[in-house]
């Protein structure tokens, strides 16, 4: 008889241990091991039959050169930020993992997809977990919704799967997917229970050529719960955050585009609507003609965007100075300002230095280092920046400028946005750059007198 072998698996990163633990040593989670009995597999698959493998021969093998070339079709979500993160638009038979904090509009983005893809044709399919069917109406009826969309509330994977080859949908929405239940496999939301349910929605997918999205619970770090194997069984994982008034929408693993890639939407009363100019959004309250005050290109992801960095010095009271960052490296921040100190004399002994970029954003962009020093030496010198000035560039400790990633399309989205004067690092065609931080200081105030 063979013998079965329990294991624990922690339900928030996947690790296994043969005895249950109180503290996740892979992901540091709590209480999070759960019990995970293997299914009985007998001694010819041990190797106990003829050969080495137990008399199973291999399968089909194909060269690749024989492999045909296929580009896999998409469809319009019938939102440009969110086709932008998913590299086109929804993939048939491709599977996305979104995830999300509670009410962060996960379930309200992915009913506005709904209905334009069932007002365009396409069938939709939407397996309702967690809420009734009245609440979806009721939210639809806000929204907007017009479109016919068929709903159920059976979450049984095996159904799901019949009901995607029966009725072939163009989308299926399965909000959540820790709601899906495999049979045979333990209780709701449990690490085999996910696990499985995501491999045989995947499967389902593949065969009937759906584009499926999966809605996933989030931990308290932020990540997506349950074990870590179903974000590599998925192709496509985006995370919904919220930074100040907006929702960042991030790609963070795209099989059928550009992992990175970052929407940005608005929460109204009509739903989530897409910001078609986030620099324009970031900038709106920037004062103009306060000194600290600078507008740096960075790029978050793969979008080149403006915002603004400011910064705000003041004698100290205490024997220490503090050093106060939001948003950026403090590690880099506090190199720029050593920088200064030794570079250009500039002396930040006894003041309390603050650094904040603004909009609630975290960019750790070694581009903003630039921005970083211009916005401290003119709130310590008490002089603005002229208003048309965008900034970009690394510094290096010798107060050298270094070029930065993506330096074309910051330039680019700088014009865009107005800016003509570009403080940059030598090498972009059409700007000339500087190399120094003195000699940006230098550029930035002639500027200013002219």
């Amino acid at each position: 008889m063979a013998r079965v072998t329990t294991k624990y698996v922690c339900n928030s990163c996947g690790y296994t241990s043969a005895k249950p633990l109180g503290r996740c040593p892979n992901c540091q989670a709590w209480n999070s091991f759960e019990e995970e009995v293997p299914s009985v597999t007998g001694g010819k698959a041990r190797g106990g039959g003829a050969g080495g493998y137990g008399g199973v021969t291999g399968g089909k093998l194909t060269a690749l050169s024989t492999v045909g070339r296929r580009e896999e079709p998409r469809t319009s979500s019938g939102i440009a930020e969110l086709d932008r993160v998913l590299g086109g638009g929804l993939v048939a038979g491709g599977v996305t993992l979104i995830g999300g904090e509670p009410g962060i509009g996960k379930s309200t983005l992915l009913l506005q997809v709904a209905d334009s893809v069932a007002r365009a044709g396409g069938t939709v399919l939407y397996v309702a977990g967690e809420e009734s069917l009245e609440q979806i109406r009721l939210r639809a009826d806000r929204l907007g919704v017009t479109a016919d969309i068929q709903l159920t509330r059976d979450t049984r994977a095996e159904h799901i799967a019949a009901l995607m080859n029966e009725h072939r949908p163009a989308l299926c929405i399965v909000d959540s997917i820790q709601t899906v239940t495999v049979e045979g496999e333990g209780a709701p939301g449990g690490v085999a229970q996910v696990r499985d349910g995501t491999s045989m929605l995947t499967r389902a997918a593949k065969e009937t050529g759906t584009a499926t999205v999966l809605v996933g619970h989030v931990t308290k770090d932020g990540t997506v719960a349950g074990p870590k194997v179903m974000e590599h069984i998925v192709d496509t994982t985006v995370f919904l955050e919220t930074v100040g008034a907006f929702r960042l929408l991030r790609s963070v693993k795209n099989r059928f585009g550009q992992a990175g890639e970052l929407g940005v939407f608005e929460m109204r009363g009509e739903g989530l609507i897409a910001v078609e100019n986030p620099s324009a959004a970031f900038l709106a309250e920037r004062p103009v003609g306060v000194p600290g005050s600078v507008v740096a290109a960075t790029v978050d992801g793969q979008r080149p965007m403006l915002l603004e960095v400011q910064a705000l010095a003041s004698k100290t009271p205490y024997p220490n100075a503090r050093r106060v960052v939001v948003g950026l490296d403090p590690r880099r921040v506090d190199v720029v300002l050593a920088v200064l100190e030794r570079r250009l004399d500039l002396t930040l002994g006894g003041l309390d230095i603050y650094v904040n970029l603004a909009g609630g954003l975290k960019v750790p962009d070694p581009g903003l280092d630039l921005a970083v020093a211009l916005a401290v030496y003119s709130a310590v010198v008490g002089r603005a920046l002229p208003g048309n000035v965008a900034v970009f560039g690394e510094v290096g400790l010798a107060g050298e400028v270094r070029s930065t990633v993506a330096s074309q399309r910051r330039a680019e989205e700088a014009g865009r946005a107005g800016y003509k004067r570009l403080i940059v690092p030598p090498g972009l065609d059409g700007h000339a750059g500087v190399k120094s931080v003195e000699e940006a200081v230098g550029v930035v105030w002639q500027t200013a007198k002219a």
